[in-house]
Parts: C-alpha cells; sequence; structure tokens
C-alpha cells in the first residue's frame, strides 16, 4: 500500500487486533491529530484502548465504522 494511500476494507480486516491511531486516521481518512483530538474529547468514532502513553485502536470497530454498521447490531 503505497504511504498516503487508504487501504481498502479488505485490508484492514487482515490487520492485527489493534492499531496506532495514525493507522487508524489513515483508514479513516483524517489526520492523526485529528483522531486524537477526537479521542480526547471522547467523541471519536472508533473504540480505543489505552496502552502506555498512548492510545490504540481497535481493528474490529475500525471495521464497524467503516462498513456502516450500527453500534450494538453486531
Amino acid at each position: 500500500m503505497p504511504r498516503n494511500s487508504r487501504p481498502t476494507l479488505a485490508e484492514i480486516r487482515k490487520w492485527p487486533a489493534t492499531v496506532s491511531l495514525p493507522k487508524a486516521a489513515t483508514a479513516l481518512g483524517c489526520s492523526a491529530r485529528h483522531l486524537q483530538e477526537r479521542v480526547k474529547r471522547g467523541d471519536a468514532p472508533v473504540k480505543t484502548l489505552p496502552f502506555g502513553n498512548r492510545n490504540v485502536v481497535i481493528v474490529a470497530d475500525l471495521v464497524r465504522v467503516l462498513s456502516g454498521v450500527a453500534k450494538g447490531a453486531a
């Protein structure tokens, strides 16, 4: 995958269980800074977990968001 290219949903489904905020932001089509700010505000579109001094994104939730599945419908 080229550096500035967005991954496909099929590629994202092959990712490990969690990924960094910058990698998730690429999939969402926003900047890592924007996603980090939304995490801090508590209104990020994806679930995150604290991991040391950073947060990681749960890939299953990222897939849910990108595939348009409503929360709680899984």
